[in-house]
């Protein structure tokens, strides 16, 4: 069960967008797995996509689509990834993205194709491909709900949001949704996210906002580790409320994308495969944020840590030596201090005399963990989120394919 995270009570539709949900029989019985988002003709378009040399053929086709024309379509399958798939699984993604064309009337490089589910098994285009009339046909404005639903994998529930802010005096609305709950470790962004505005925002200042947003968002949160083979992110601007949003707003359109941004990215480790807590890992007093982020990345990637925590067991030792393991030069431990929510457990570098084994209890018996490490060497501060390693998560990974 998703640590305090629920369906979303509703979703804004955003004007110029039209979006569609079928069964199309790729994986998953008795429910939707294909999704099309139809943008209106002048959207402005910015994405970010995995860093992983084993990059799905969907992210190759799309990275390529995305640099030659204005997009109007995103083609999106759960069940099969079609990575690892060599120049089949490129010629499959290719051949639905020139059957959608045809169908829509725009040019192939007009549409990006999206995939997600499992790796090294060949996409089934005559699935893909019949599926599409019907889609193009349902396209409505009002069906961001069916669509979150139905790009979830090993996801217990969907996730989305919407947000409204005034820019000038007038209201621009974002909504968002995201799928994510294993293979989960950013490089870029991380699992599959579709977040549109109807504010006019030019394309250069679109990629702008999204990659510095994507660095204190979707980059600051981890799993298990595995960066996937089909991490992407989009965001579509269509400017259909006429609000346009220039240098002098960006700071506003900025604050309410990271807002959306952030929301999304948490829910996905809220939604942690077999995850039972969310814990924020915070670390201050680094001499840049790089550091901070590198410092906060390694105690939430610790399996260790991460066991205990889902135990309620304060063996703060873990905490400890994730920290002293670190890639960061010169540190010195005597300037350290570290925290387990308000208790403190090590200062300078040295355990805390005023520490109790039944503090550490409470705070780790809670599903919502703080651990807060100060190094003493600077001002800059990062956060990473993450959740706990279960039971649950081995046994949904190791019947993944089952």
């Amino acid at each position: 069960m998703a640590v305090h995270l629920s369906v979303p009570e509703f979703l804004l539709p955003i004007k110029g967008i039209r979006l569609a949900t079928i069964n199309a029989g790729i994986r998953y019985k008795n429910r939707d797995d294909m999704v099309l988002i139809e943008a209106a003709e002048g959207s402005s378009v910015a994405a970010v996509f995995t860093r992983n040399a084993f990059c799905a053929a969907p992210v190759t086709v799309a990275r390529a689509h995305l640099a030659q024309a204005p997009i109007r379509y995103l083609m999106i399958n759960a069940g099969n990834a079609n990575a690892g798939t060599g120049s089949e699984g490129l010629a499959a993604a290719t051949t639905t993205c020139e059957a959608l064309a045809q169908v829509a009337g725009v040019n192939t490089n007009q549409v990006l194709p999206f995939s997600t589910g499992v790796i090294g098994v060949q996409l089934p285009v005559a699935k893909v491909t019949s599926a599409l009339p019907e889609l193009v046909a349902s396209l409505t404005e009002d069906n961001w709900m069916k669509a979150a639903r139905a790009i979830m994998t090993t996801d217990t529930l969907p996730k989305g949001i919407s947000k409204q802010v005034s820019i000038g005096g007038q209201t621009i609305t974002i909504t968002g949704i995201a799928k994510g709950a294993g293979m989960i470790h950013p490089n870029m962004a991380t699992m599959l996210s579709y977040i549109a505005t109807d504010a006019q925002v030019e394309a250069s200042f679109l990629q702008q906002t999204l990659s510095s947003v994507v660095d204190d968002t979707f980059n600051c949160i981890t799993i298990d580790g595995d960066t996937s083979t089909n991490d992407a992110l989009v965001l579509i601007a269509t400017g259909a409320s006429g609000v346009a949003v220039g240098e002098n707003e960006l700071a506003t359109f900025h604050a309410a994308l990271k807002e959306v941004c952030l929301f999304l990215a948490q829910a996905i480790v809220r939604d942690g495969e077999g995850a039972t807590k969310f814990i924020d890992v915070q670390v201050e007093q680094a001499r840049s944020r790089e550091e901070a982020h590198t410092v906060a990345n390694t105690v939430a990637l610790s399996p260790l840590v991460k066991t205990a925590l889902f135990a309620s067991d304060p063996n703060w030792g873990r905490i400890l030596a994730a920290v002293g393991r670190s890639p960061i030069d010169s540190l010195d431990v005597s300037r350290i201090s570290i925290y387990l929510g308000d208790t403190l457990l090590v200062k300078g570098g040295q355990p805390s005399p005023d520490y109790t084994e039944a503090q550490g209890q409470a705070e780790t018996k809670k599903d919502e963990i703080k651990i807060r490490i100060s190094l003493g060497r600077g001002d800059a501060v990062a956060n990473v989120w993450t959740c706990d390693f279960s039971f649950d998560y081995v046994k949904i990974n190791a019947e993944y394919r089952s």
